[in-house]
């Protein structure tokens, strides 16, 4: 274990952050009309990127601190079921995408709208539901951004910053979240989409070194697969059962397609996931990238391995609280087989991979309280200026939120950081996708189906203790209700869900409830660049929603 900072490998992860500090902030400029005060502007880049930009943005969205810190993470401490679900599910997530988002982009483009609660509001006349959906956002995207800055802990622990005070250990990542904040009020969206470019080239050059070299000296594949073998057929002292699982048995099954299905439904469903497809120029943009976007995923096949290359080579997991802690397996990995200088070139693409993510995170988050809390509840008069300005207060809040969760929550595993956003952001489904295509669902069963499935998905999460650490939410698997069947909670929490919508929806139309105005017309949902009424940017509001 270092306890002592290598400034070799220091010396370079600052010089690249410094780098990316000023790209982040000369972003301001870059495919810019000079004004960053609409929300148009700031927090969807113009609403004008195209296939190449859009690459590199939704990758340095969607393949995160989560990637590369926390899912070999869970390979390491627990094997497949844990970890390399992440693999099909970002297969199977695509395909939806490509269905689903363009119809998305299109009304979005056609009506001003900024999140996916400005949808839901012009689509079922409810600002109520509307409000539903932007809380369940920003309240996912705190663990989602919280999981970005245990990754870059694990980093700064592993070159030897931090110390056992709470003050010392954290201090790095505040000044590193502080740069963040600074930047990403400054430039918006643009300052992400310009990093991501230096990101993906890192990261694809430690990957491709790592998987060919890695092997050669841990003495091969075979010795690496029977190693993490070995390690998952174990007893773990705490349950007495095995560690985990090198490939899942028929029991590990449903824990393994219900993790990976669940993912791939709520993927989209984060507002930063719709943010970055919202900021593309054609309809046609979201359906490239959701062709050539699974390329990604044979990189996180690849960084999945590592978690038992991190095994074969015998790395020390435990932290300087003197506590195993398996998101340094990555880190520890790279610190101990590498030489200092290529360490400190890793470790600096995990924290701009960290920082890229977690920009888009809190602009997403951002977008949603200014659209609809701030101009919905507060000032529904508020200028385009006006709301730019809150939506950059904001996320400076959401930044201070995301650290909360890193000092409260259990990080044994960092994954289930994400899980638990998976749990709440899958409850919006029903108002989002289902209303891209039928207005059937009623809007007071969409709306009651959501809670009862928030208060059982948190609940269920909640009573999910870690037998090692003792604190609660220490996993996203249950047994289903009346079954002895482990499943991730959020698919079990949207099967509830639907049942509810369904027959209150019967209901509330039997007893001829009033229902809300839609807003939208069937033509809005084919609409592309260049047809009537979808701007290049635009700058007007959605139409303001009834209660």
């Amino acid at each position: 274990m270092n306890t002592k900072v290598d400034w070799i490998q220091l010396t370079i992860v600052v010089v690249i952050f410094a780098a990316v500090t000023v790209m982040g902030f000369l972003a301001a400029r870059w495919r810019s009309n000079g004004h960053l005060d609409n929300l148009d502007e700031w927090g969807l880049g113009g609403r004008g990127f195209g296939t190449f930009i859009t690459w590199f943005l939704l990758g340095g969205d969607l393949y995160t601190a989560y990637t590369f810190i926390a899912v070999p993470a869970a390979m390491y401490a627990t094997g497949a079921i844990s970890g390399f679900f992440a693999v099909p599910y970002t297969i199977v997530a695509y395909p939806i995408v490509f269905i689903f988002m363009a119809r998305l982009w299109s009304v979005s483009h056609r009506h001003g709208y900024v999140t996916p609660a400005d949808f839901v509001s012009g689509r079922y006349g409810s600002k109520l539901l509307s409000l539903a959906v932007a809380v369940t956002g920003i309240l996912a995207l705190m663990p989602y951004i919280a999981l970005q800055l245990v990754g870059m802990q694990a980093v700064f622990e592993t070159m030897g910053l931090g110390g056992n005070n709470t003050l010392a250990k954290d201090l790095p990542l505040l000044i590193a979240f502080a740069v963040l904040a600074a930047y990403t009020y400054s430039s918006g969206l643009r300052a992400p989409a310009m990093i991501a470019f230096v990101k993906d080239f890192l990261i694809y050059v430690v990957i491709l070194v790592a998987i060919f070299y890695l092997p050669h000296v841990l003495g091969g594949w075979d010795g690496i697969f029977s190693a993490a073998q070995e390690k998952m057929s174990k007893p773990n002292p705490a349950t007495g059962k095995p560690t985990g699982s090198f490939i899942p048995g028929d029991a590990g099954y449903v824990s393994y397609w219900t993790l990976g299905l669940g993912s791939a439904m709520a993927l989209f469903m984060y507002p930063h996931s719709v943010t970055a497809v919202l900021s593309t120029k054609t309809r046609n943009v979201v359906r490239r990238n959701a062709a050539i976007l699974p390329a990604y995923s044979l990189l996180l096949g690849l960084l999945a391995l590592l978690g038992f290359m991190a095994i074969k080579a015998n790395v020390n997991v435990k932290g300087l609280d003197g506590l195993a802690n398996p998101q340094l397996a990555i880190p520890r990995l790279f610190d101990q087989e590498f030489p200092s200088w290529f360490a400190g070139i890793a470790f600096a693409a995990i924290a701009v991979g960290a920082l890229v993510p977690a920009a888009i995170m809190s602009i997403a988050a951002a977008n949603l309280f200014t659209r609809n809390i701030y101009r919905a509840f507060i000032k529904p008069s508020a200028t385009p200026a006006q709301e730019a300005k809150v939506s950059k207060l904001a996320s400076l809040l959401v930044k201070v939120g995301a650290l909360v969760f890193v000092l409260g929550m259990d990080k044994t595993i960092a994954l289930n950081l994400q899980l638990l956003g998976g749990i709440w952001i899958l409850q919006t489904f029903p108002a989002i996708v289902v209303g891209l295509y039928t207005r059937w669902f009623h809007r007071y069963a969409l709306l009651a189906g959501w809670a009862v499935a928030m208060l059982f998905g948190t609940l269920s999460a909640y009573n999910v203790v870690n037998p090692a650490t003792g604190k609660h939410f220490g996993g996203s698997l249950a047994k289903i209700p009346f079954t002895d069947t482990q499943a991730y909670i959020a698919l079990t929490a949207f099967v509830l869900n639907l049942l509810v919508v369904i027959v209150l929806t019967i209901v509330f139309r039997a007893l001829k409830v009033p229902d809300g105005q839609d807003t939208t017309h069937p033509s809005d949902y084919t609409a592309d660049r260049g047809d009537p009424g979808v701007a290049d940017v635009i700058t007007e509001g959605p139409a303001p929603a009834k209660p």
